[in-house]
């Protein structure tokens, strides 16, 4: 096993399941685990780090020692790509949305970025459109040289065996199968993950993070499962948007357990577990995990007010 290889095996899947005794404002009829991927590394959300691990190894494999790919200013991919690239030794280019950026101070998320190492490069919106398109890309490794291409919220077929390895994981420290896994949905790279691993025991739930059509939901990358479940009524109006209910739930959440979380992915799954087992969706004395994803650069500073 090289370097690399070595690294990554002793630092991605060693993250804790804890029960958690009473997580909620009242009690519900369940047993609640939170798979904790955010404590996976001190900077980076859990779930980037599994799903850069196999890509890593990748490129690493193909000789490229440079990272290129894609997002916005807010982007958790980017800042994971960004820390990645300086713990393991590669370069990095974040392919960033929005040329109109680069005349205004840099957020805290693109901040960090350019501080880890990674090379900013704005483009227009209309540019940023065409990130798949091969002529695009022929354009950026042509400026950039040879490039290990991520996409966008870097989810693709090695990302997905990276977050596969999550319900074996839980099944062994668990002890026997789930009956439900749950956890937040963006790109979707994390659910599919789950949803390729999970045995017929074990129900996915999927909580949107963004309003969607139906039309794109993974069911049609998926259409032979039945683990896997869109639950589509938790994005709070769509993405990063939030209600003073949300946030409010967030806050007695983490007073109740010493545990952060933030209102873009995680929070909003937990209101929804919370939720559906108030509506008696889950059988008594079910196990139900969820996977906490990280992020927590993102956390809103509202949330540290009352």
């Amino acid at each position: 096993m090289d370097e690399l290889a070595r690294q990554l095996a002793n630092l991605v899947g060693n993250s804790p399941l804890k029960l958690i005794e009473a997580p909620f404002p009242e009690p519900v009829p369940i047993r609640l685990f939170l798979k904790r991927d955010d404590l996976l590394h001190p900077l980076v959300s859990g779930n980037k780090w599994r799903k850069l691990k196999y890509n890593l190894l990748a490129a690493r494999g193909q000789k490229v020692d440079t990272l290129l790919t894609f997002g916005g200013a807010y982007s958790n991919h980017l800042y994971a790509t960004a820390a990645a690239g300086q713990v393991f030794g590669f370069r990095t280019i974040g392919v960033v949305r929005g040329d109109e950026l680069v005349r205004k101070p840099l957020k805290s998320t693109l901040a960090f970025c350019q501080a880890s190492g990674m090379q900013l490069h704005f483009v227009s919106r209309d540019d940023y459109r065409r990130k798949e398109d091969a002529d695009f890309l022929d354009v950026l490794t042509a400026q950039f040289g040879p490039c290990y291409v991520l996409p966008e919220g870097g989810t693709n077929d090695l990302a997905i065996q990276g977050t596969a390895e999550i319900i074996p994981e839980i099944t062994a420290q668990l002890g026997r199968i789930p009956d439900f896994v749950c956890c937040p949905v963006g790109t979707g790279g994390t659910v599919a993950g789950l949803i390729t691993s999970a045995l017929k025991e074990t129900s996915v739930l999927g909580f949107m993070a963004l309003k969607v059509p139906d039309s794109l939901w993974l069911s049609e990358l998926f259409p032979s499962t039945a683990t896997g479940c869109r639950v589509p009524d938790y994005h709070f109006g769509g993405y990063a948007r939030t209600t003073p209910e949300l946030l409010n739930f967030i806050r007695t959440f983490e007073k109740r357990n010493g545990i952060l979380l933030e209102q873009v992915y995680t929070g909003k799954m937990l209101y929804g577990i919370y939720d559906l087992a108030r509506q008696g969706y889950f059988p008594e004395g079910a196990s139900v995990v969820a996977v906490h994803t990280g992020g927590l650069q993102g956390r809103s500073k509202a949330l540290d007010s009352d």
